[in-house]
């Protein structure tokens, strides 16, 4: 049997701590000593498949994460929320089986957090346990990012990158639908296949709709 899967936030301070997918979430604000994130710095956990989630975008993000938490999934599933990176290095986290980088393109400053963040992931991350997500395309006369941009920005980490409204219930469920089949394929739980065998059918296109998954 399963163990109940939980959404996680990573906060500065000693700890990280659980909470409803219907409570706010405080800013993250790195104090001194942080560290950059590696997908090898942590031995993993016995069935046990992590994602951490990255962005401003805090109702949106606790929306994904209980949808993620719907989807059946063999593997013991953890969401992990931060707004941005670094994490500080006292907090006692897992190993992170993949993380997705979201950005709003309704937001510059949605855009610039991630690009920040991305200064504090390890190089190891990009072959195949990092992704990109940009949700706000369905509105394009509200955006202020362009989607080249982003499609740039994946470009440049060699990274898969998913255009999805995740303000929409139905897009959203099924882009949590391909986020756990992903995730469960970069945690090595899906024999035969490796996140370097994923990222490269991924990067057949360069841009993928959550179906296309």
């Amino acid at each position: 049997m399963v163990t109940r899967p939980s959404v996680l936030h990573l906060r500065a301070g000693l700890r990280h701590f659980e909470r409803s997918a219907r409570t706010s979430r405080a800013a993250f604000h790195p104090p001194t000593g942080m560290s950059v994130l590696r997908p090898l710095d942590k031995q993993p956990g016995l069935n046990t498949a992590t994602i951490l989630l990255v962005g401003t975008e805090d109702a949106l993000l606790q929306q994904l994460a209980d949808s993620m938490l719907k989807e059946d999934c063999a593997s013991e599933l953890r969401v992990h929320l931060a707004r941005s990176l670094p994490l500080p290095s006292s907090v006692d986290r897992p190993r992170i089986d993949l993380i997705v980088f979201v950005v709003n393109l309704h937001s510059k400053y949605s855009l610039r957090n991630v690009e920040e963040s991305l200064r504090h992931v390890d190089a190891t991350f990009f072959l195949g346990k990092a992704a990109f997500l940009a949700t706000g395309a369905g509105r394009e006369s509200h955006c202020s990012v362009h989607r080249n941009t982003v499609v740039k920005l994946a470009h440049t980490y060699r990274s898969p990158l998913f255009f999805c409204d995740l303000e929409i219930e139905g897009f959203r469920a099924t882009m949590a639908q391909r986020l756990v089949r992903m995730l469960q394929i970069c945690a090595g739980h899906v024999p035969g296949v490796s996140a370097l065998n994923l990222l490269s059918l991924l990067r057949s296109s360069e841009t993928l709709a959550p179906e296309d998954l």
